[in-house]
Protein backbone atom coordinates (compact mmCIF):
# COMPACT_ATOMS: atom_id res chain seq x y z
CA UNK A 1 0.00 0.00 0.00
CA UNK A 2 2.90 2.37 0.62
CA UNK A 3 4.06 2.38 -2.98
CA UNK A 4 0.77 2.77 -4.14
CA UNK A 5 0.43 5.61 -2.03
CA UNK A 6 3.75 7.18 -3.05
CA UNK A 7 2.84 7.17 -6.76
CA UNK A 8 -0.40 8.71 -6.00
CA UNK A 9 1.25 11.42 -4.01
CA UNK A 10 1.67 13.32 -6.63
CA UNK A 11 -0.46 12.03 -9.45
CA UNK A 12 -3.34 14.00 -7.29
CA UNK A 13 -0.89 17.12 -7.18
CA UNK A 14 -0.14 17.14 -10.64
CA UNK A 15 -3.08 18.64 -12.43
CA UNK A 16 -3.24 21.49 -10.37
CA UNK A 17 0.19 22.25 -11.28
CA UNK A 18 -0.54 22.17 -15.09
CA UNK A 19 -3.58 24.50 -14.45
CA UNK A 20 -1.16 26.84 -12.84
CA UNK A 21 1.79 26.09 -15.12
CA UNK A 22 -0.09 25.57 -18.58
CA UNK A 23 -2.90 27.71 -18.47
CA UNK A 24 -2.97 30.45 -16.14
CA UNK A 25 -5.00 32.68 -17.83
CA UNK A 26 -8.32 29.96 -18.09
CA UNK A 27 -11.09 31.00 -15.97
CA UNK A 28 -11.81 27.79 -14.89
CA UNK A 29 -7.96 27.82 -13.04
CA UNK A 30 -8.52 30.80 -10.86
CA UNK A 31 -11.71 29.56 -9.54
CA UNK A 32 -9.83 25.91 -8.82
CA UNK A 33 -6.87 27.28 -7.45
CA UNK A 34 -8.58 29.53 -5.39
CA UNK A 35 -10.04 26.77 -3.23
CA UNK A 36 -7.21 25.98 -0.13
CA UNK A 37 -9.04 22.28 -0.34
CA UNK A 38 -7.09 21.05 -3.63
CA UNK A 39 -4.39 20.12 -1.14
CA UNK A 40 -6.64 17.85 0.63
CA UNK A 41 -5.83 14.61 -1.26
CA UNK A 42 -2.58 14.90 -0.88
CA UNK A 43 -3.25 15.48 3.29
CA UNK A 44 -5.46 12.52 3.58
CA UNK A 45 -2.63 10.48 1.77
CA UNK A 46 -0.46 11.81 4.66
CA UNK A 47 -2.46 10.96 7.22
CA UNK A 48 -3.18 7.12 5.63
CA UNK A 49 0.87 6.81 5.97
CA UNK A 50 1.02 9.01 9.48
CA UNK A 51 -2.14 7.99 11.19
CA UNK A 52 -1.10 4.30 11.44
CA UNK A 53 2.45 5.03 12.44
CA UNK A 54 2.21 7.79 14.95
CA UNK A 55 3.65 5.69 17.78
CA UNK A 56 6.84 6.27 15.71
CA UNK A 57 6.51 9.50 14.41
CA UNK A 58 5.43 11.86 17.37
CA UNK A 59 8.21 10.87 19.14
CA UNK A 60 10.65 11.63 16.11
CA UNK A 61 8.97 14.72 14.92
CA UNK A 62 8.16 15.75 19.16
CA UNK A 63 12.11 15.83 19.82
CA UNK A 64 13.86 15.70 16.71
CA UNK A 65 17.50 14.40 16.33
CA UNK A 66 19.31 13.73 13.26
CA UNK A 67 19.40 9.96 14.03
CA UNK A 68 15.84 10.03 14.86
CA UNK A 69 14.46 11.60 11.46
CA UNK A 70 16.54 9.59 9.45
CA UNK A 71 15.85 6.71 11.18
CA UNK A 72 12.77 7.12 10.59
CA UNK A 73 13.18 8.59 6.77
CA UNK A 74 14.55 5.30 6.02
CA UNK A 75 11.72 3.42 5.84
CA UNK A 76 9.20 3.13 2.71
CA UNK A 77 6.59 4.70 5.15
CA UNK A 78 8.53 7.51 6.33
CA UNK A 79 9.76 8.39 3.23
CA UNK A 80 6.27 8.14 1.60
CA UNK A 81 4.97 10.18 4.32
CA UNK A 82 8.15 12.72 3.65
CA UNK A 83 7.15 12.91 0.65
CA UNK A 84 3.31 13.55 0.72
CA UNK A 85 4.94 16.52 3.20
CA UNK A 86 6.63 17.98 1.09
CA UNK A 87 3.88 17.71 -1.90
CA UNK A 88 1.20 18.90 0.16
CA UNK A 89 3.19 22.38 1.15
CA UNK A 90 4.73 22.93 -2.17
CA UNK A 91 1.44 22.93 -3.41
CA UNK A 92 0.21 24.98 -1.20
CA UNK A 93 3.23 27.47 -1.75
CA UNK A 94 2.63 26.93 -5.25
CA UNK A 95 -0.58 28.05 -4.95
CA UNK A 96 0.14 31.46 -2.83
CA UNK A 97 2.34 32.33 -4.91
CA UNK A 98 0.16 31.63 -8.02
CA UNK A 99 -2.77 33.72 -6.60
CA UNK A 100 -0.40 36.65 -5.61
CA UNK A 101 1.08 36.80 -8.93
CA UNK A 102 -2.56 36.77 -10.78
CA UNK A 103 -3.20 39.74 -8.04
CA UNK A 104 0.18 41.69 -8.66
CA UNK A 105 0.13 41.02 -12.42
CA UNK A 106 3.20 39.04 -12.50
CA UNK A 107 3.37 37.55 -16.29
CA UNK A 108 2.96 33.96 -16.72
CA UNK A 109 6.06 33.76 -18.51
CA UNK A 110 7.79 34.63 -15.51
CA UNK A 111 5.59 32.52 -12.87
CA UNK A 112 5.65 28.96 -14.91
CA UNK A 113 10.06 29.04 -14.27
CA UNK A 114 8.66 29.89 -10.62
CA UNK A 115 6.30 27.23 -10.56
CA UNK A 116 8.57 24.65 -11.28
CA UNK A 117 10.84 25.38 -9.14
CA UNK A 118 8.29 25.27 -6.84
CA UNK A 119 7.52 21.66 -7.29
CA UNK A 120 11.13 20.01 -8.01
CA UNK A 121 13.18 22.15 -4.82
CA UNK A 122 9.49 23.67 -3.25
CA UNK A 123 11.86 26.67 -0.56
CA UNK A 124 14.32 27.50 -3.54
CA UNK A 125 11.24 28.29 -5.58
CA UNK A 126 9.32 29.96 -2.82
CA UNK A 127 12.38 32.25 -1.95
CA UNK A 128 12.55 32.85 -6.41
CA UNK A 129 9.36 33.93 -5.98
CA UNK A 130 9.67 36.09 -2.84
CA UNK A 131 12.65 38.15 -4.71
CA UNK A 132 9.99 38.31 -8.23
CA UNK A 133 7.16 39.74 -6.40
CA UNK A 134 9.53 42.81 -4.73
CA UNK A 135 9.27 43.92 -8.38
CA UNK A 136 5.22 44.23 -8.76
CA UNK A 137 2.80 45.81 -6.49
CA UNK A 138 -0.61 44.45 -5.75
CA UNK A 139 -3.69 45.58 -7.31
CA UNK A 140 -5.29 47.33 -4.57
CA UNK A 141 -1.70 48.84 -3.12
CA UNK A 142 -0.97 50.76 -6.16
Amino acid sequence: MTGALFGLTFAVAAPFWALMILLPRWSWTRRVIASPLIVLPVVVIYALLVIPAFGEVLPAVAAPTLGGVRELLGTADGAAAAWAHMIAFDLFVGRWSWLDSRERGVPALVMSPVLLLTIMLGPLGLAVYLLVRTRYTAAGNA
